[in-house]
């Protein structure tokens, strides 16, 4: 069984060896990694935005959840919408066979709407990733250069989701 819930001071080095592992099967794989960020990644953990998701006391995911958008990103009609925005979502390859980005990102989408939000957004700068997103049911929004990269922007309508069924168990914060 799986929970979500508030990052701590405390998680910081269960996320640093969550993103290493992360890093090192990206690695494996000729992608490439967030290898010189693992540190600054896993400080955020006790920054009061991240929420990690969990198996049987160890992290096996996190996401840093914002309730402002980044400016550059989204116009202010689109920042003017009641939204969660997920970044630097990371996950445990050796619980891959559980989808762990899957129940985050679906988690975002049922807290939006427990909160009255309407949209769960976020963004990313590979193609295989809009790929992976859209089996969660985001829909790319549009796409923007950033820095001789190009950043896809994608959201999808929050709404109730009942996600026991996936192994994810309801938690105290929610």
């Amino acid at each position: 069984m799986f929970i979500m819930r508030p990052a701590t001071g405390d998680d910081v080095s269960g996320v640093a060896s969550m993103i290493t592992a992360r890093c090192e099967w990206m690695e494996r794989h000729g992608l490439e990694s967030w290898r010189e960020d693992v540190d600054d990644l896993a400080g955020q953990a006790g920054r009061g935005f991240m929420w990690v998701l969990e198996a049987e006391g160890r992290i096996v995911g996190c996401t840093t959840v914002m309730t402002q958008a980044l400016p550059q990103d989204w116009t202010a009609e689109e920042a003017a919408e009641p939204s969660l925005y997920l970044f630097t979502t990371a996950t445990d390859p050796a619980y891959r066979e559980h989808r762990p980005g899957t129940l985050i990102g679906l988690w975002a989408v049922g807290r939006a709407a427990r909160q009255g939000r309407r949209w769960v957004r976020q963004g990313c700068y590979f193609p295989e990733l809009v790929k992976y997103y859209k089996t969660q049911g985001f829909a790319l929004v549009k796409e923007q250069d950033r820095n001789a990269e190009r950043l896809y922007l994608l959201a999808r309508r929050a709404e109730r989701l009942d996600l026991t069924p996936l192994g994810l168990a309801n938690h105290p914060h929610e």
